[in-house]
């Protein structure tokens, strides 16, 4: 049996047809799925004997919710378990230019960054494309909300699953679907460099993050291993290339982390490093996660280092944190 939320239009057609039906079925089973909906009976213009033959072959691979948490400021954490048991978790919030979700590519991580809950557990497994549909269809039926933006920014490097995440893009993003725009899709990653320029020409309307968290190579070292393969000039040329080729922006994630990276002098390297191109620095007051012994840099630190890179001219906000009560905010993400 196999996920039907993992094939795309074209291939529904092509499904269609093999089953002794015409080509079009197959977009109308794309669009029912694009809504949502759980069962193959749900499908009001499919017939009866076509119901039966997906049935056979394919089952609807939207999440279990195991479990829901809801903030007192109306973020939703729901706990996903997919067919074969694998659990992830996505975050749904609300912001004033609409709502967004963070949805998981990976069941775990790999990358072993020192102040994240997701890879605390290593990698299990990457998620399928459909899985990730799944997780905003889900998400959707669960807050009967519309979502109107995705941040690829949960559980795993998205870009360690390249194949995958460029299946949902396409899934979701289909006119015949979903229909996400592509400027309304978030990609993070901890800096592959390989994928980042494949990334720029495969998606280049497409929002990219990068987690640097650090000012230069020695201290990025300390806290995320995949420096030690993709050194930080390199992932800084990487970047300039990619602002190149794409005419778009990329923000730098930074996570704030009292006495390792928020001093005014951290500030100072990282502004003479992103001054002069195109780039928004995304400040994050650390979410402390249990087991990690970080602490969240003071709210002064924060700030000043805020001014001392707004002084050199790098553009910069400091992010609401929502949901850091019930552990769903940046970094906080894991099995539980």
């Amino acid at each position: 049996m196999n996920n039907i939320l993992d094939l795309s239009k074209k291939e529904l057609a092509e499904a269609a047809v093999s089953l002794g039906e015409k080509s079009f079925r197959g977009t109308q089973i794309f669009e029912w799925l694009s809504k949502g909906v759980s069962s193959f009976e749900d499908m009001s213009n499919i017939s009866a004997s076509l119901i039966a033959k997906l049935k056979e072959e394919y089952y609807i691979g939207l999440p279990e919710i195991i479990k829901t948490q809801e903030s007192k400021d109306g973020t939703v954490k729901c706990l996903f378990r997919f067919d074969d048991g694998a659990e992830v978790e996505s975050v749904f919030m609300k912001y004033s230019y609409g709502n967004s979700i963070c949805i998981s590519s990976q069941v775990g991580c790999r990358m072993g960054c020192t102040f994240c809950a997701s890879t605390m557990d290593g990698l299990e497994r990457n998620l399928t494309g459909g899985e990730m549909l799944g997780e905003v269809l889900a998400m959707r039926n669960h807050t009967n909300k519309d979502i109107n933006h995705v941040v690829v920014m949960g559980m795993g490097e998205p870009l360690d699953n390249y194949e995958e995440l460029s299946r949902f893009i396409n899934l979701i993003h289909d006119p015949k679907g979903y229909n996400l725009g592509l400027r309304n899709i978030t990609v993070s990653t901890c800096g592959l460099v390989p994928q980042i320029i494949k990334f720029a020409e495969d998606f280049p309307q497409v929002n990219l993050a990068i987690s640097l968290h650090a000012p230069n190579q020695e201290l990025r070292e300390k806290t995320m291993p995949v420096a030690k393969k993709y050194k930080y000039d390199e992932l800084l040329k990487t970047c300039v290339e990619y602002t190149k080729l794409t005419s778009r922006r990329i923000t730098f994630e930074y996570a704030v982390i009292d006495g390792v990276n928020d001093t005014a002098e951290c500030a100072e390297e990282l502004a003479s490093r992103l001054k002069g191109w195109l780039t928004h620095v995304n400040l994050i007051p650390l979410n402390e996660v249990e087991g990690r012994d970080y602490r969240k840099a003071s709210d002064q630190n924060v700030h000043t280092f805020k001014e001392i890179l707004e002084k050199q001219g790098v553009n910069v906000t400091i992010r609401r944190t929502l949901g850091s009560d019930i552990d769903a905010a940046c970094g906080q993400l894991r099995r539980k």
